[in-house]
């Protein structure tokens, strides 16, 4: 039986930085929702908006098993290569500042009663 050649085009994707994700699942597949939002002001009204663009990935469950281990080995390769993944200190310290500020928050109100035992 002589060969068939088979014609195939690749549409590339655009490059997306993604700044939040989430991952939610049904009985069927995994959703992996990633985000990217920057902070826009109209020059004409001077008005702050917020530019949202999602990406969403959709896999079956085995498929998702299989991007985690996958995912995993190439973290692990990273680490080995660079050194450890840790959180930035800009983040440890804005973590810090809002834990203070919830507790001022929460001196000054006096807490409500609880009816329910």
């Amino acid at each position: 039986m002589p060969e068939k050649k088979i014609n195939m085009t690749i549409s590339d994707g655009d490059s997306f930085f993604s700044h939040e994700s989430s991952i939610n699942f049904s009985p069927t597949q995994f959703i992996l929702d990633f985000r990217c939002i920057t902070p826009r002001i109209d020059a004409r009204s001077q008005n702050a908006t917020l530019a949202l663009k999602h990406n969403v990935v959709m896999m079956e469950p085995y498929h998702a098993k299989q991007f985690l281990g996958i995912l995993s080995k190439v973290v692990k390769k990273y680490e080995s290569e660079f050194g450890k993944i840790d959180k930035p200190n800009s983040l440890k310290k804005l973590e810090k500042k809002r834990k203070k500020s919830k507790k001022k928050t929460e001196q000054e109100i006096p807490k409500a009663q609880n009816y329910f035992g």
